[in-house]
């Protein structure tokens, strides 16, 4: 008997349905209760006190102490900060919160923890009682598996978010605080808060809402010194040794160059003082975060005191300080949150964070923190990297707008397929060329300084929040000067394709090629991270130890079968050292002859042909011709 096609599908699946058991069990979900209220933009009545007790540098053990006024009787909940300004993600440390204990004068109030919200706290309080008092330890992390170093025999960060429960209900900038910390004897403290009594070790600051407690964090330590960049700027800075702290005159002037070439750029201010927290230390743990009337900076030693080879490091404190006008006087509208519960969406880190990447190495060279030569080095490393990210082919940047949720900033095995945090350095180039565009058009007269002053640079002395879209950035965009905006960033955002966009240089006559020794800046990366960047050669990284750390998708390496975690032990037969592989990789251009590879990953040990004739290749930027471009013009000091 001949069946048609689709008689047959419907008797195949009849079938395939008889066969599944029809007596197993089947229960229905559980529904999800929200019992914790949602925040109003009403005052809280009442002042939080917060005690913190930093004292211990042993063992890293904080002891905590904070009252909580009660509003009513019954049903009180208070949160531990999850979704944290600045990191993008919800990265709070609620694991290292120990000893938790709730009290109503001397009777102890049992709490139960959210089911549905695990950074949440319930407990029924009597009636008639005033306020709460809770009490808890902070269990800093005494070894970097365990998290970020938070303190050190020298120095330490109380980040408060970390050392503070806040009432759920309200806006976090309607609940007053008023915090005291009792310091380790003899250091001194930095934080954009202000003292209002100190005693000894002991310092309370001025009474300021929960938003602003969270966002000025502080850094002490034994070794300190302040020194004043003018314009209302302190940098502040602990080191693990004194000898850190000696600062050459011209050094200490490049930073207030950063200042002022700053102010120049925006045209305005929206901080009443502004406070660098900066730390030169390889024992606390790295930071660069962004506050408005601060910033967290580490930088590892010889910051100071070997100003060239720490080359690296000078766009950190350009970068960290741009974020006072862009990412948190003016934020994306899907970032700004009512506290620290509701999840942020990051769909304009692009410019949150690229405009941010951009601004800061432009600064780099304005201020003189490091030469126009080699910024453009920096920049030409950025370029090449994400000109050879397969990951553009498959992912839009808008998506990687999403990784610090998705990946945590973990480690990745295929990060040019994968891509990764992209949105920062591609954001970068989108803006270069918006300023190239933006200067062709206008004969050099205007370019991004003008959006800079025009969208950042409004309402002088206010630092709180002014949040903006996607139309507030064309609008602005469109004002200084007329153009498809909308599609230029819809094309580059929002769509994939090959190749970065390098329309930026090439529009000030700036072309990427490669050489056979790496630029300046990519030189001194190399030595301060003792890594050997053979991505745009053989198509890998790897450590002084011989591990590879990085393998480029599609590249040589990738073809041979190379994986992160595999360790070269011999090259050609000859033990592995950073020099040899180079001399081979040399020798070998030209010719036809493939580099033996011996490896090992775990108990494996393995030949690896690796067929690649090219020499070695760094990334530079070539100018031609003499004529001066928009990128000339834009990194020149104003």
């Amino acid at each position: 008997m001949r069946f048609l096609p689709v008689v047959a599908a419907l008797l195949a699946a009849t079938a395939a349905s008889a066969q599944v058991p029809t007596g197993n069990s089947a229960p229905q979900p559980l529904p999800v209760t929200d019992l914790i209220p949602a925040a109003r933009d009403i005052p809280y009545p009442g002042t939080v006190r917060l005690e913190v007790d930093a004292t211990d540098t042993r063992q890293g053990i904080w002891t905590i102490r904070q009252t909580i006024p009660v509003v009513q009787p019954g049903r009180m909940t208070l949160l531990y900060p999850q979704w944290l300004p600045g990191n993008h993600a919800p990265r709070g440390e609620l694991d290292k919160l120990s000893g938790l204990t709730f009290r109503a004068g001397d009777q102890v109030l049992p709490w139960t923890r959210d089911p549905a919200d695990v950074y949440a706290f319930h407990l029924d309080v009597p009636a008639g009682v005033q306020e709460v008092q809770a009490s808890f330890q902070l269990l800093t992390p005494t070894s970097p598996d365990q998290g970020r170093v938070l303190v050190t025999r020298e120095m330490l960060n109380l980040q408060w978010e970390d050392v503070s429960l806040y009432p759920a209900g309200y806006y976090t900038r309607r609940i007053p605080v008023t915090a005291t910390v009792a310091y380790p004897a003899g250091w001194r403290a930095a934080t954009a808060l202000r003292p209002s009594v100190q005693a000894g070790n002991r310092v309370t600051y001025g009474t300021v809402n929960y938003e602003v407690l969270q966002d000025s964090p502080v850094f002490a330590g034994r070794y300190f010194r302040a020194d004043d960049l003018g314009q209302g700027v302190t940098l502040n800075t602990v080191a693990d040794h004194p000898s850190e702290l000696a600062v050459p005159a011209d050094v200490l002037q490049k930073h207030r160059n950063l200042v002022t070439q700053s102010l120049r750029l925006f045209g305005a201010r929206h901080y009443d003082h502004y406070d660098f927290l900066h730390a030169i230390t390889g024992r606390l743990g790295g930071i660069g975060l962004e506050h408005h009337r601060s910033s967290e900076n580490q930088n590892d030693p010889g910051y100071f005191t070997d100003w060239q080879a720490s080359l690296p490091d000078h766009n950190l404190l350009p970068h960290e300080f741009v974020h006072s006008w862009n990412g948190k006087f003016r934020r994306p509208a899907d970032l700004f949150t009512p506290d620290f519960r509701t999840p942020m969406r990051n769909s304009l880190l692009w410019l949150y964070e690229g405009q941010t990447q951009f601004w800061g190495h432009v600064l780099e060279a304005r201020s003189g923190m490091s030469t126009k030569e080699q910024v453009l080095g920096k920049l030409a490393v950025i370029a090449a990297t994400l000109d050879v990210r397969a990951g553009r082919q498959w992912r839009p940047l808008v998506d990687t707008t999403n990784d610090p949720i998705i990946s945590a900033r973990r480690p990745k095995a295929w990060t040019s397929w994968q891509r990764s945090e992209d949105y920062y350095n591609e954001g970068l180039l989108i803006w270069t060329e918006a300023d190239a565009i933006i200067r062709g058009g206008t004969g050099n007269r205007r370019g991004m300084d003008d959006f800079a002053r025009a969208f950042f640079g409004i309402r002088p002395g206010d630092w709180g929040v002014v949040s903006y879209t996607l139309d507030d950035v064309v609008r602005t965009l469109n004002g200084v000067y007329q153009y498809d905006w909308r599609s230029f960033l819809d094309q580059r955002v929002n769509q994939t394709g090959d190749g970065a966009p390098l329309g930026g240089f090439t529009r000030s006559g700036y072309r990427l090629d490669y050489a056979e020794t790496p630029n300046a800046a990519q030189a001194a990366s190399m030595k301060a991270s003792k890594a050997n960047d053979l991505s745009f050669s053989a198509g890998l990284t790897i450590d002084k130890d011989g591990k590879i750390t990085q393998v480029i998708w599609g590249s040589p390496a990738f073809r041979a079968g190379l994986v992160v975690g595999e360790t070269i032990l011999a090259v050609d037969g000859r033990t592995y050292n950073e020099a040899a592989v180079k001399e081979r990789i040399t020798t070998a251009k030209g010719g036809s002859a493939l580099l033996q590879l011996t490896t090992k990953r775990g108990e494996e040990v393995r030949l690896v042909p690796l067929s690649w004739n090219g020499g070695l290749r760094y990334p530079r930027f070539t100018k031609v011709g003499a004529k001066r471009g928009a990128l000339d013009i834009l990194l020149e000091p104003k």
